[in-house]
């Protein structure tokens, strides 16, 4: 799945020492103790890349980890160690399906045991309430549920993650979380299939009693960029999101908090990449690599260190992948004199490549790229034309039928 960055990461400068670290990590604590004045805040673990739901605009590289090259246990245990002992204080477990895992809950337990504030990020369709009082048990603090529709359109929902009765379930989850006094967000991807009921997914978070729904334009990378053509919503549609968004931030103050990703494509200056590429955020791959960003991976060259080889803190500090575009010494123009370099660092290094083929080159999203009208006319015709059908994210390879998988039943058994 990984559909988003969790949207509660936020920077800030942090502790040290939040948990006593083992022999094999000591090398990697001293760096950080004497060393690492500003930690990152949040890390990305993705525990796996197994997955029921074959969504088209899934975030994951195109080429995904296998199971049998996924971190054990005791590995993840380990990371959870050293996070907190580097000043780290959100783990958000993500995958694919994280609680594809059967060991999930020792999981979380490790990362409580720091004191480490815990985010499941879930499709919930593979959830059942035993699971779920078992993780609160083991210290889960927060639970992140993405919805593809709401339960009025629960056949578009379906189709579009393409497994059969998994609106309906996660709707059983949603309410569980709730009955447990668990946080609960809801995540939903907005693209020209869904568009049109922005304000209804609102008021369906409302229902469900979330916290904070998160109204999330597909970024257009990895599997995403298959289907580009096939989710591109229209300026209008965008537009017309946008005041929903900001009238329902007003009438619902206080009752939920509303965070919105624009689409790039349309916009006048770039997102802040993850606050700044190797300055906030680290992501942890099923296989152990450690990555500034979730997508990072598609920009080739790049070479990443492995948790089984090094310590967290090492990598965080010195990783080539980390120093490559840390700071702001590698722009180019017109990012390096743009009075805006330290507030968007030139956009996203990920789409950068995807769409430049230098990922050193201004984001297309920036109004001051060369490239940006010619992206934004791609935009503009692949939105207005007709849908291709999707290319669904299927074990074993693409497809372009839904394929729908069998839906658990939605009961507590």
């Amino acid at each position: 799945m990984n559909e988003h960055s969790p949207s509660h990461i936020k920077e800030t400068v942090m502790p040290l020492g939040a948990c006593e670290p083992s022999e094999e990590q000591k090398d990697g604590a001293e760096i950080a103790d004497t060393t690492c004045a500003r930690a990152p805040i949040g890390l990305l673990a993705e525990l796996t890349h197994r997955c029921p739901l074959q969504c088209p605009y899934c975030s994951n590289p195109v080429e995904l980890e296998r199971a049998n090259t996924e971190l054990t246990t005791e590995e993840w245990q380990s990371v959870m160690r050293q996070a907190a002992e580097l000043g780290i204080l959100q783990i958000h477990l993500s995958g694919g399906e994280p609680t594809a895992r059967r060991d999930v809950v020792d999981i979380i337990k490790a990362a409580s045991e720091c004191g480490l504030y815990t985010n499941l990020i879930t499709a919930a369709v593979l959830l059942k309430r035993e699971q779920l009082e078992k993780l609160k048990e083991a210290g889960l603090d927060h639970v992140q549920i993405s919805i593809q529709d709401t339960d009025a359109r629960p056949e578009n929902a379906d189709r579009i993650g393409g497994y059969k009765g998994g609106s309906a379930k996660k709707k059983v989850v949603a309410g569980w979380v709730r009955e447990l006094g668990l946080p609960l967000t809801i995540n939903a991807p907005i693209h020209r299939h869904n568009v049109d009921n922005v304000a209804g997914i609102i008021n369906y978070a409302v229902e469900l009693g979330a916290d904070r729904v998160e109204i999330a334009h597909v970024q257009y990378y990895a599997w995403a960029l298959m289907n580009r053509a096939s989710l591109m919503p229209t300026r209008e549609q965008f537009n017309e999101s946008a005041k929903i968004v900001e009238k329902a931030r007003e009438d619902l103050k206080g009752i939920i908090v509303i965070d919105s990703v624009v689409p790039d494509y349309y916009a006048k200056y770039p997102k802040p990449c993850m606050g700044g590429w190797g300055r906030g955020i680290i992501n942890i791959t099923p296989s152990g690599r450690v990555l500034p960003c979730h997508a990072s991976e598609s920009i080739t060259g790049l070479d990443f260190d492995n948790i089984r080889d090094k310590p967290l803190a090492e990598i965080w500090l010195n990783g080539d992948a980390f120093q490559k575009y840390r700071g702001t010494d590698w722009m180019k123009e017109p990012c390096r004199t743009c009075p805006r370099h330290e507030i968007d660092f030139g956009g996203c290094r990920c789409q950068a490549f995807a769409l430049t083929g230098d990922a050193a080159n201004t984001d297309p999203a920036c109004s001051l790229s060369p490239l940006h009208e010619q992206w934004a006319k791609v935009a503009d015709v692949e939105s207005h034309n007709a849908s291709p059908e999707f290319v669904y994210r299927r074990p074993g390879g693409a497809s372009r039928k839904p394929g729908m998988q069998k839906s658990p039943a939605t009961s507590e058994a």
